[in-house]
């Protein structure tokens, strides 16, 4: 019996970027397509199988610990951005500004995703959800750039909207246009800390 439930939910990738160097700028590159392999998408600076671990995980590792790598790209929905740019009363907003991997639209409360839900593209190409991706302040220099006086409310406007982090499942091309297919797991919320 499978354990991911394929639903009828689609998303359409809006939007694509890598960011070739993340020392030199958090700032995206779009792109028209991404070829994904097991350590992400090809060229991306946050690729690899594995990375040092970071300020999201240090109630387990100590900052610059070896760990799995499941942050190679950073998927946020159209829907959400659309709603930090309002925040920030911005017309639009820009998803290299934020190192935006991916941007989908079609997909309701994107950023609540449970972890390990799949998105899977028309070639098969798999992401699976780590989890929710938080705001930092790394964007705000780079959206003070762009828009002067917007940046300092990036934190709060993108709170619950900053969109998932995911790791590849199964190589593949993505491609502005195409379609990818929610699959979630089979599960009840858990409910131990009640």
């Amino acid at each position: 019996m499978p354990a991911l439930v394929p639903t009828d939910i689609y998303g359409r990738i809006e939007w694509l970027g890598l960011v070739p160097d993340r020392d030199a700028a958090l700032t995206a590159t779009p792109r028209d397509m991404l070829r994904l392999g097991f350590a992400g998408p090809e060229g991306e600076a946050h690729g690899g199988l594995t990375r040092p671990s970071c300020s999201r995980v240090t109630s387990q590792h100590p900052r610059g610990t070896e760990i799995r790598n499941v942050r190679q790209l950073s998927v946020v929905s159209r829907e959400e951005l659309d709603a930090i740019g309002a925040a920030l009363e911005l017309d639009s907003f820009d998803p290299a500004w934020i190192g935006a991997t991916l941007v989908v639209s079609g997909i309701p409360d994107f950023s609540h995703l449970p972890p390990s839900a799949r998105l899977q593209g028309e070639d098969g190409v798999t992401l699976v959800v780590d989890m929710q991706n938080r705001p930092c302040h790394l964007p705000v220099p780079v959206i003070e750039a762009a828009r002067p006086g917007r940046g300092k409310g990036f934190k709060t406007a993108a709170k619950g909207r900053r969109g998932v982090t995911a790791w590849v499942e199964r190589e593949g091309v993505l491609r502005l246009g195409e379609r990818l297919r929610l699959h979630v797991p089979e599960q009840r919320a858990w409910q131990g800390a009640a």
